[in-house]
């Protein structure tokens, strides 16, 4: 197994991500970094395990709901179960599922995340979400997903990382376009209807990752072509909650989000 190289001096929003879940997965300027973000938007923590139950049940929808049996997750961030492949296998034990990131640290945990119950598969590409082809076109996904059938392609928590709309809409119209009628996107990303989230964001960008927060109109364009499943975009507690969500306060809830499926 080759050695990967960590540059543990500099914040990674995955490591921060982490940290806030409260796992062990970090460094010094992770912790530094998460301390200064939270003391700006102290209901941060709150709102990641939120967000991280909206991923859950998106999944479980996409599986159960909508029968599909193909995922492919980018911007995987470090695992924190329940991973979305035990979600769909779950549902469905033969769900295949393709993981992407571009931090080391999550490749050396992705490693270890490659265990699969006998029906289905699992398997990891290190890129960047900006390079759709690199993804599109690498060994592991053509030989895990069949791209004549449809697939769902997951999004969590990343699009604020991408602040130019126009590379927003290119990339998610690189990532869907070969996919086909069935396909289905989730996304989640920070909301501009919070002033905590704003803060956030504010906190990320001056510790050099860049982040931005959008309107609902501005997460809506993002799924253009496609058609929302309800209740469309919304604060990720309000998409289809369970019983923990259903009473969670707004003022805690710093991402917005919604599922769409390609129809044509």
């Amino acid at each position: 197994m080759a050695a990967v190289e960590l540059n543990v001096d500099v914040p990674h929003s995955a490591r921060i991500y982490d940290y806030l879940l409260g796992g062990k997965d970090n460094y010094s300027a992770d912790r530094n970094a998460a301390a200064a973000i939270v003391k700006a938007s102290p209901s941060l923590p709150e709102s990641m395990r939120v967000n991280r139950r909206y991923m859950v049940r998106a999944a479980r929808y996409l599986a159960k709901e909508r029968g599909i049996r193909q995922f492919l997750d980018i911007g995987t961030g470090i695992p924190t179960s329940p991973n979305l492949h035990e979600v769909v296998q779950q549902v469905a034990p033969q769900s295949r599922v393709v993981y992407v990131d571009n931090d080391p640290i999550v490749l050396v945990h992705a490693r270890a995340l490659l265990n699969t119950v006998p029906e289905g598969a699992i398997t990891y590409i290190d890129a960047d979400l900006r390079d759709v082809q690199a993804i599109l076109s690498a060994d592991e996904l053509t030989g895990t997903l069949d791209l004549t059938q449809p697939v769902a392609v997951s999004v969590i928590a990343i699009f604020q990382f991408i602040v130019n709309e126009d590379e927003a809409y290119r990339i998610i119209d690189a990532l869907m376009a070969p996919l086909p009628a069935g396909s289905a996107l989730a996304i989640s990303t920070v909301t501009a209807h919070n002033p905590q989230a704003l803060s956030a964001a504010q906190e990320y960008t001056a510790r050099g990752i860049p982040a931005k927060a959008r309107t609902n109109e501005e997460v809506q364009a993002l799924f253009r072509g496609l058609d929302l499943v309800e209740p469309g975009v919304t604060l990720v507690h309000r998409w289809r909650p369970d019983d923990e969500d259903a009473d969670v306060d707004d003022a805690h809830v710093q991402m917005s989000g919604g599922v769409a499926i390609k129809t044509g």
